[in-house]
């Protein structure tokens, strides 16, 4: 397998030559040295060695005494169906930095690098560009380097106009500052980031809705085609929480992915505490109003699937509650508090109140 940019095209099939066999090596090749800028440009001090190696290389920043090192990988899902309908993958890219460096950055790690993995069934460059460039933005964006990578070309196994998406992250956080929720208390706000629509969460819901209702991505809601508004890219919280960890005691944070607000809510609360979230604090993008009522689903499922306009979730004593949310609103993130941190009373650690 081989680290970005790509030198070579991976493939379990045998024929007479391998071009034969649906693997054009030269034109992965070619696709290789186009995509190099695109790297550099998100390169940081750290990077080491040179473009093309067998692994890619990276130093420790300096300035930690306690260094810990976090991981996180992931996809983008099924949204990926919507980008070949719509023949739209220059954000998808964007969408897969996203849900790695969200994750790393709810322990109060900076992202440092990002490797992708780009399989298809055939290698169309320009795609393929596409789609490494919305990696390159994800990347530049969240601070972090794109240094690896792999392209994949395997016909058999991905239809020759297809492809799927796999990203991996590495962060750095001082030992003493890990977040994991210890912190929170009784009496700490919930504040509620703005999402930039569905992220990458609950799309194979979503299909099934509009397939079952015969419904146009080209059908307009509001002032969007619903196409247009699947096709948002996540958000990247890491520049703003960066900003807010110097000046602010964060107790815990929270991604809203796959689980919706309180799967993922629950999982940075202790035991005899429980977070309160009142579901009509925050203001919702039309959309997930049109696809409840089009879709009959119910609150509760729609809570556990989507994120509901807020795509992450800060954990702060009371008293640093404005400061958050004048940061976040310097970065062009809207805020609510959405909710609060009490002793538990049942075993629920969230409590979703409907007003």
């Amino acid at each position: 397998m081989s680290e970005h940019p790509r030198n070579e095209v991976s493939s379990g099939a045998t024929a007479s030559s391998y071009k034969d066999s649906g693997v054009d090596i030269e034109a992965a090749d070619r696709f290789v040295e186009s995509i190099v800028p695109l790297a550099k440009r998100t390169f940081r001090a750290e990077c080491m060695g040179t473009i093309g190696g067998f692994g890619a290389l990276f130093e420790v920043p300096e300035g930690y005494k306690n260094p810990v090192l976090v991981s996180s990988t992931d996809g983008v899902g099924t949204k990926l169906k919507i980008a070949f309908e719509m023949q739209q993958h220059n954000t998808i890219g964007i969408d897969l930095v996203a849900m790695c460096v969200n994750d790393i950055v709810v322990h109060g790690a900076e992202p440092l690098y990002f490797l992708d993995y780009f399989a298809t069934g055939r290698l169309e460059a320009g795609v393929a560009r596409d789609v490494v460039e919305g990696i390159g933005k994800g990347c530049e964006i969240s601070g972090c380097a794109l240094i690896g990578g792999e392209t994949a070309e395997m016909p058999g196994i991905y239809a020759s106009d297809e492809y799927d998406l796999a990203g991996f992250a590495v962060g750095i956080v001082e030992k003493k500052g890990i977040i994991e929720g210890a912190d929170i208390q009784s009496g700490d706000v919930i504040i509620g980031i703005s999402s930039s629509g569905f992220h990458s969460n609950g799309y194979s819901l979503i299909r099934k809705i509009l397939h079952d209702q015969e419904i146009s991505l080209a059908q307009k809601v509001g002032k969007n085609s619903i196409g247009d508004f699947l096709m948002q890219p996540t958000t990247i919280y890491v520049p703003a929480l960066l900003e807010i960890f110097k000046e602010v005691p964060v107790h815990g944070m929270a991604h809203i992915t796959g689980g919706g607000i309180p799967g993922n809510i629950k999982r940075v609360i202790r035991d005899g505490l429980t977070a309160r979230i009142f579901t009509d604090s925050w203001t919702r993008e039309p959309m997930f109003t049109w696809l409840q009522s089009v879709g009959k689903i119910p609150d509760d499922e729609m809570l556990a699937t989507f994120n509901c306009g807020i795509g992450f979730v800060v954990v702060v004593p009371q008293d640093s509650e404005q400061a958050v949310k004048a940061k976040l609103e310097a970065h062009e993130l809207h805020a609510f508090t959405i909710g609060e941190i009490i002793k538990a009373e049942t075993t629920d650690r969230v409590e979703l109140i409907h007003e």
